[in-house]
């Protein structure tokens, strides 16, 4: 399914070290512009109000799109309708794949999953993709969730759906996911909080076949 990302990026405003989320994305995606990385931004803030989130999203969109890169929205359909996003991301409580797919068919569906059991039922769903959980040991799960593993991990890409692998994922690892079955690689501070943004981003990416070709930028 070519239009399930590669690298998704999921934003947290809290987590660039003082630079303004929006500076952080554009470096990112233009790192890897037309390189044949298939790169997503998933815009995660969850306690924005919809005025703010909807004011976000369109900012994103704007700095995504002519990168190339796809842009998905946590958990808000309309907000994901309203700005032209690519798809719509679905964590805990949220829609049913089947709702979201009877009120916005054309939205690619990702769904967060951290159990097996959860893949199956994404699939089953109809999900287009899962990201699946921590597979290393991460501060926002720390006391939450137990890290999954490459076993783990290796299992649920064998479900029959697309998996991303999320959680302590860095360049040093992301080698062994994609290695495991995994599709794709989700991280959060390992660019949005690295000191060199493009240079975060490249490492990341050359463990995809493309690999990653520098190309010079402002420093971010």
């Amino acid at each position: 399914m070519s239009h399930v990302p590669q690298l998704y990026l999921i934003t947290d405003r809290f987590a660039t070290a003082g630079r303004s989320l929006e500076d952080v994305v554009q470096v990112a995606c233009k790192a890897v512009a037309g390189q044949g990385i298939r790169v997503a931004v998933q815009l995660r803030e969850k306690d924005l109000g919809g005025a703010d989130l909807f004011a976000l999203a369109m900012k994103l969109r704007a700095i995504t799109k002519p990168y190339g890169a796809q842009m998905f929205v946590n958990g808000r359909v309309d907000v994901a309708l309203t700005c032209g996003a690519d798809g719509v991301h679905l964590g805990h409580g949220a829609l049913p794949v089947a709702v979201v797919r009877q009120i916005a068919p054309q939205l690619i569906v990702g769904v967060s999953t951290h159990t097996q059991d959860e893949v199956r039922a994404a699939k089953d769903e109809g999900a287009d993709f899962v990201v699946f959980g921590p597979v290393f040991a991460t501060p926002s799960k720390q006391g939450i969730l137990a890290p999954r593993g490459l076993v783990q991990l290796a299992a649920a890409c064998k479900q029959g759906v697309r998996v991303l692998a999320l959680g302590g994922i860095d360049e040093k690892v992301a080698g062994d996911c994609l290695r495991a079955g995994a599709a794709g690689i989700a991280v959060i501070r390992a660019v949005l909080g690295a000191a060199s943004v493009q240079d975060a981003t490249c490492e990341l990416a050359t463990c995809f076949p493309q690999g990653c070709r520098k190309v010079r930028l402002e420093s971010v």
